[in-house]
């Protein structure tokens, strides 16, 4: 059996982690499998949808890497593959009436108000509230003839069977029971003609040839009437696939406090696709070994329904970052400043970052400032058209240390301005040492000597000091000359920024630092 699987949005709002979960899982499953994943646009509801959401989701799917092999945007052999098209092509037409014609489904006339107190009598009584039936389940023809003669307005229901056990396999929960007596006749055909997606779904994946449904598992509640339609119409079902339902660490639903937010704003963070995609895929899947970094290839190897687990996924941020960085550290680092400079160009980066605000400040610090943050980034790649060399070899140091491609922005401040700013606290600590005003003399005098600019030249020259001073440690030399030269007490190793920064940084930051003792 070849492998179909569709992803099927509804373009209402902008794409977040839980669907872009299912596209992975998808994608990954076909390719699996040599199979095809399709995308089809569920726009049945007019009065939500968004044709800016429909674009969001294709930029961001292209974005992430996700591919199709068909889809309103590629097109394919089962087009349109936008439901609002299908329905003007007549198709659910055809087979609502074909599910009439078998005595499946009914019209029903009751208006508004009608349901309205149906639904009163039915939690006065403690009932299920829903709609099983009303005056219309069993309605004559020539009941159904008069109303329509008369203009009644009208949905079309479908006619769930009574005092059945109704059965639906998930792959992976095994059998789930349920009553049909609790199940309401649901609304397949609406009032304007428009068809649900409960009916429109089923329909386009049987006639788009789809093998497996892969979705989350809040579809489990309904999943009776859909398989109950594929029986209906005499249809081979699909391989249903409920997917885990993602949480934060603490267990509950995930949120913004948890770091969800749409996907394309991971993009704005300078999360890269490869690592995005490797951590999604693992809420809810394991490969089935300890495996956590892996490529898209291995991804694809190792994706298998039977690696799903019906219990939550978790959704950790750190763990993202953690990936991330990992990546970001095997990048070649000229690809890694291309990276970076392609990243602050994006539209979606300057968008984000300008009308950032800062919800869950960390503990201790001051609210980040999107604007600041976008002025460094924005001096990364204003420095780099003008020496592109000098920004490549910041980069390479600081490469280790960051976790996401935004984070260069900070990292590299100190490099890329000509008095980077200073930590006070850094400099009432480091600097107040007896020593420390006549090692800036001593080493700008050595500097004087010289302009050699290597890493041995610079380690010489300090460890020369510590000899002379005999101390013991280093520390009394490497820590106020740090604080001199980037203003921070943390960084790359200070005998290779000093040989990045350059003798005249080196000696401009070093008189600089004397003014402040």
């Amino acid at each position: 059996m070849s492998v179909r699987v569709r992803f099927a949005p509804s373009p209402t709002g902008k794409l977040h982690i839980g669907a872009l979960r299912t596209v992975v899982f998808d994608h990954l499953f076909a390719r699996h499998h040599g199979g095809q994943s399709i995308l089809r646009i569920e726009d049945t509801d007019r009065t939500r949808y968004n044709p800016e959401s429909e674009q969001e989701f294709v930029e961001t799917l292209r974005w992430v890497g996700i591919d199709f092999d068909e889809g309103p945007h590629l097109g394919g052999p089962h087009a349109p593959y936008r439901q609002s098209e299908r329905k003007e092509a007549g198709i659910y037409d055809h087979w609502i009436n074909v599910l009439m014609e078998k005595g499946h489904a009914y019209k029903a006339f009751d208006t508004t108000q009608e349901i309205e107190e149906m639904r009163e009598v039915q939690q006065i009584n403690k009932q299920p509230t829903g709609y099983f039936g009303g005056a219309w389940r069993d309605a004559t023809p020539e009941q159904v003839a008069e109303a329509e003669a008369a203009g009644k307005p009208f949905v079309v229901r479908q006619r769930i069977p009574r005092d059945q056990k109704i059965v639906v396999e998930d792959a992976i929960r095994g059998r789930i029971e349920f009553d049909s007596n609790t199940l309401p006749d649901p609304v397949l055909i609406k009032g304007d003609g428009m068809p649900t997606y409960h009916f429109a779904a089923v329909v386009d994946d049987h006639l788009m040839g789809i093998t497996h449904i892969l979705r989350g598992e809040e579809w489990i509640s309904t999943s009776p009437n859909h398989w109950l339609l594929f029986e209906m119409f005499g249809w081979e079902r699909p391989v249903f696939v409920h997917c885990p339902v993602i949480v934060g660490n603490d267990g509950k639903k995930l949120s913004k406090r948890h770091g969800a937010t749409r996907v394309l704003d991971y993009g704005a963070q300078g999360y890269l696709k490869e690592p995005l995609k490797n951590f999604i895929a693992l809420i809810g899947w394991s490969p089935g070994d300890q495996r956590e970094v892996m490529s898209e290839q291995e991804l694809i190897e190792a994706f298998d329904l039977k690696g799903l687990q019906p219990s939550p996924g978790k959704f950790d941020i750190e763990k993202l970052r953690w990936m991330n960085g990992h990546a970001i550290r095997a990048m070649d680092p000229s690809d890694l400043l291309d990276a970076i400079l392609a990243y602050v160009r994006e539209p979606y980066t300057q968008e984000y970052w300008t009308e950032f605000v800062d919800e869950n400040p960390m503990p201790n610090k001051p609210p980040l400032d999107g604007k600041e943050l976008l002025r460094r980034l924005n001096r990364v790649a204003e420095a780099a058209e003008q020496d592109r060399a000098y920004v490549l070899a910041a980069v390479k140091e600081e490469q280790e240390r960051v976790q996401t491609l935004a984070d260069f922005g900070e990292a590299l401040e100190f490099f890329l301005v000509e008095e980077p700013p200073m930590d006070q606290k850094a400099v009432a600590k480091w600097f107040k040492g007896d020593h420390v005003g006549e090692m800036f003399d001593w080493v700008l005098d050595k500097l004087s000597q010289s302009r050699v600019e290597t890493v041995e030249h610079y380690e010489s020259i300090l460890k020369g000091y510590q000899a002379h001073r005999g101390f013991e440690k280093l520390g009394p030399v490497v820590h106020p000359m740090r604080v001199a030269l980037t203003g921070k007490t943390f960084g790359p190793g200070l005998y290779e920024l000093m040989s990045v920064l350059g003798h005249d940084r080196v000696v401009s930051r070093l008189q600089r630092a004397k003014s402040m003792i």
